[in-house]
């Protein structure tokens, strides 16, 4: 009798383990989105004016690689911003709804001070979400830790902007890291590779493969 109590008693307790795991699984944070087509077209790359494209940037067997050095020059002569080597997806401005930016993003040991991900805002602030690097974290500008210990091995990256809510939300590997309000409405579009900020090495870079864009359905 004894053992069969026990039984049933592990066997609930497996049940409720079952149901809260479920409470915590929230699915893929693509679920309910639909990729945006892409082509070639869709990507602007930018990088600093005096150089050929070829010195800041490459592009082999779908990983994009993007580099700068602290020296280098901005993206335009007339541009008072910092050195960058950065893909801009064009053609996918939004104003409204629930968007989002996939990819797949890799940092070498020894790149700090640099924005790796952003979404630009055409007017008003420069920026409403930037993903920085500093000293092997990965943050949102330069208060929160988003992810740490990210040298040196490959991390999805999923950043939902919710633009009639005013919320981001940023995942890493499948599970939900940050989430903040933003900074208000405008025009947007999603940004990748290193952009130069504040006490940055003299040598910056990532790369990034299956750069995805994604609208929300209804």
């Amino acid at each position: 009798m004894a053992s069969s109590a026990w039984i049933l008693f592990a066997f609930l307790a497996f049940l409720s383990l079952m149901n809260d795991a479920r409470l915590f699984c929230k699915g893929d944070p693509t679920d309910g989105f639909t990729a945006v087509p892409l082509t070639q077209r869709n990507f602007e790359l930018q990088w600093p004016y005096n150089l050929p494209l070829n010195d800041r940037y490459s592009d082999t067997d779908g990983v994009r690689k993007f580099w700068v050095y602290s020296t280098d020059k901005p993206l335009r002569p007339d541009s008072a911003t910092k050195p960058r080597s950065e893909l801009r997806i064009k053609g996918y401005d939004y104003s409204s709804g629930v968007w989002q930016f996939e990819g797949y993003a890799y940092v070498p040991k020894g790149t700090t001070g640099t924005s790796i991900m952003q979404i630009h805002r055409f007017s008003g602030p420069a920026t409403i979400l930037m993903l920085k690097v500093y000293d092997g974290q990965l943050k949102f500008y330069t208060r929160a830790v988003v992810e740490s210990d990210i040298y040196d091995r490959w991390m999805r990256i999923n950043v939902i902007h919710d633009v009639d809510a005013n919320k981001l939300t940023v995942f890493v590997d499948g599970v939900q890291k940050f989430e903040t309000r933003g900074n208000g409405k405008g025009s947007f579009d999603f940004k990748c590779g290193v952009y130069t900020q504040t006490e940055p090495s003299h040598y910056m870079e990532s790369r990034w493969r299956n750069v995805t864009v994604l609208k929300k359905q209804g």
